[in-house]
């Protein structure tokens, strides 16, 4: 019994997304390199339709950046599950600026009320 193949329009039907969103994340996935025919129609196997349930999960339901995505995927990152969503989508360094902007973006909402310019 062969495995299942699904064109690119398929795919991105079950996954609920556009043609376009799988072309580009082809171009950022190393992984993810689906067969294609000898017109250039790509063919996704079940193995792919995995990678790209999870590309999906790591971006549009943990909010990570393809960056951070990119080395969970290689293995160089992992996500602490224990941790708020976002957090594990950014590094210490990164979501400690982000607190930073957050807060001094308080103070001047707070100080602009108050009349201290």
């Amino acid at each position: 019994m062969s495995e299942k193949i699904y064109r690119i329009g398929e795919a991105a039907a079950l996954l609920n997304l556009k043609t376009y969103v799988l072309r580009f994340w082809e171009t950022e996935f190393p992984q993810l390199a689906p067969s294609r025919t000898n017109t250039g129609q790509r063919l996704y196997t079940e193995v792919d339709m995995t990678l790209l349930r999870r590309i999906r999960q790591l971006l549009h339901e943990q909010g990570m950046t393809i960056k951070g995505a990119r080395r969970v995927l290689e293995g160089s990152a992992v996500l602490d599950e224990k941790l708020p969503e976002r957090v594990t989508a950014v590094s210490d360094s990164t979501f400690m600026q982000m607190i930073r902007r957050e807060i001094a973006a308080v103070r001047r909402l707070l100080n602009h009320r108050h009349g201290r310019a």
